[in-house]
C-alpha cells in the first residue's frame, strides 16, 4: 500500500529540493483536495436537507444514536 504525506515547504532552499526530486521522478506533486469542486447537484442536495430539517427539526438525531446506527448496520 502507498502512503500518501501533505509537507509544507517553509524554506526557500527546501523547495529547490523538492523540485530537483521531481525532477528526478522520485516525487510527484499532487493538487491541493481544496482544489477539487463539489458537483452543484450535490449542492442544491446540501441545501434542500438543510432547509427540509430546518422546516422538521423533530426528525433530527443526536449524535449518540447517529453512532448506534451507524456500529449495527
Amino acid at each position: 500500500m502507498q502512503e500518501t504525506y501533505h509537507i509544507r515547504i517553509k524554506k526557500d532552499y527546501a523547495a529547490a529540493i523538492i523540485e530537483d526530486l521531481q525532477k528526478n521522478d522520485a516525487v510527484e506533486l499532487l493538487p491541493d483536495k481544496k482544489t477539487f469542486e463539489v458537483p452543484q447537484w450535490q449542492i442544491d442536495e446540501v441545501r434542500k436537507s438543510k432547509e427540509y430539517y430546518r422546516q422538521h427539526p423533530e426528525e433530527l438525531i443526536g449524535w449518540d444514536e447517529a453512532w448506534k446506527l451507524i456500529k449495527t448496520d
